[in-house]
This record gives structure tokens, C-alpha cells and sequence, in this order.
């Protein structure tokens, strides 16, 4: 399975879905990314106020960030390779990328999710 993960700008908590106006892009990769979740792939995410030492201990992403800058985040990493650079990966892309079914960001497989003792899917 491909690993995927996202290096974030500094956001006031790990998802930049706090505060008063919430940014519908943050809204929309961190849905997906849940459902994601649910279906067995994770994503890593990494904020660089939350979380900077991931951000120094990546060589990848260090090299970046002392060349280019923090302003070109978020950067997208598959497999420890740079492959996108400056946004969110779109759906699309995050299923052509993880090389997963476009089911995987429509619904959560039960199969994956292992077994509950309610219907709904939630464990209780």
C-alpha cells in the first residue's frame, strides 16, 4: 500500500478546523481522509505548529522547507517523494495517487472496519 502523507501550514490545531470560519478545503481532505481511514489507509498528517519535528526529522521535507519556504505548504509526499506542492490533493488525485477504489472516499467497507455489535457501523 502506498504511504501518503501531507505537510500543513501552522493552523491553530492538527485539522485548521477550529475557529469561526472553517476553510471548506480543510473540511473536505479531512472528511476524506476519515473515510479513508475507515477503509484501512492512512494518511499522515503533519502541522508545523503541532507537530515541527516531523517536519525536521523528513530530510525530504526539510530540504524544502530551507529552500523554498513554509509559504508553498501544504506539500503532498507518496512513498517519501514530493508530488504535489502548494495544495490539498484533489479526490481524484488522492485516488489515482493511493491507487485505492473511488468507493474508498464514498463510504466506509464494513469489511474493513471489522465487526461491530451495532447496525449502523459505529461500534458502541
Amino acid at each position: 500500500m502506498k504511504k501518503m502523507q501531507i505537510f500543513e501550514p501552522a493552523m491553530c490545531c492538527d485539522t485548521g478546523l477550529c475557529g469561526v470560519s472553517v476553510d471548506p478545503e480543510l473540511l473536505r481532505i479531512s472528511t476524506v481522509l476519515n473515510t479513508l481511514k475507515k477503509n484501512g489507509v492512512a494518511v499522515d498528517r503533519f502541522n508545523l505548529s503541532s507537530a515541527p519535528m516531523a517536519f525536521v526529522h523528513n530530510k525530504v521535507i526539510n530540504t524544502f522547507i530551507n529552500e523554498k519556504g513554509a509559504e508553498d505548504l501544504p506539500v503532498v509526499m507518496v512513498d517519501e517523494q514530493i508530488v504535489i506542492i502548494g495544495h490539498y490533493p484533489t479526490n481524484e488525485e488522492l485516488i489515482s495517487l493511493l491507487e485505492v477504489p473511488a468507493s474508498y472516499l464514498t463510504e466506509a467497507n464494513s469489511a474493513k472496519q471489522g465487526s461491530c455489535c451495532c447496525s449502523d457501523g459505529n461500534c458502541c
